[in-house]
């Protein structure tokens, strides 16, 4: 397994593993505590798993919490999706840089995305399952939301959203999540 750092988002990790291939499909190493060790990182911060299932255009993001932040690595374990990481730590060397990927079942690549920043992704085939673990409990009233379409941003979704929550539509502009954190 391999760790890349993001140059677009400062203390961001892309996680690169090697897939075994034979006739019966592939076998790799999806988390590598040593190599997570070795940029930093403490493996043991890691609290909870989850994982969501989308279908095609689905769009969900952009997130983040409040307080303390949440970080967490993100991948995507079946079908593609198009991973979005936008910095919004204020003492940031990268603040408001924005990094994306595509993230596959094929690849099994994991982005860690540090405390503070925003994601969202979109889900580019039939059915994509997203595996993420954060470093602590999650806690709805901390969720923060921004809205996926905002123009300061301009993230490039690639398809026309099919789907996406009721709070992910009424989500605020950047502009007034970052106007609220300064309130």
């Amino acid at each position: 397994m391999k760790a890349t750092e993001v140059p677009e988002i400062s203390g961001a990790y892309l996680f690169e593993p090697t897939p075994h291939a034979d006739e019966r499909g592939f076998f790799c190493r999806t988390f590598d505590a040593d190599v997570v060790r070795s940029v930093g990182l403490d493996p043991a911060a890691f609290v909870q798993d989850s994982v969501s299932r989308s279908v095609r255009g689905v769009l969900r993001g952009l997130h983040l919490r409040s307080g303390a932040g949440e970080a967490k690595l993100v991948r995507c374990s079946y079908g593609e999706i198009f991973d979005v990481v936008v910095d919004l730590r204020p003492d940031s060397p990268t603040y408001l840089g924005r990094a994306f990927f595509e993230l596959s079942g094929e690849t099994q690549s994991t982005v860690y995305v540090p405390a503070g920043c925003a994601h969202g992704f979109q889900s580019l085939t039939e059915t994509s399952d997203v595996s993420y673990r954060i470093d602590r409990p999650h806690d709805p009233a901390e969720d923060v939301t921004i809205a996926f379409d905002d123009p300061d941003l301009a993230v490039p979704w690639p398809l026309p959203v099919a789907s996406m929550s009721a709070r992910d539509r009424k989500a605020p502009s950047l502009a007034e999540v970052l106007e609220r954190r300064e309130g």
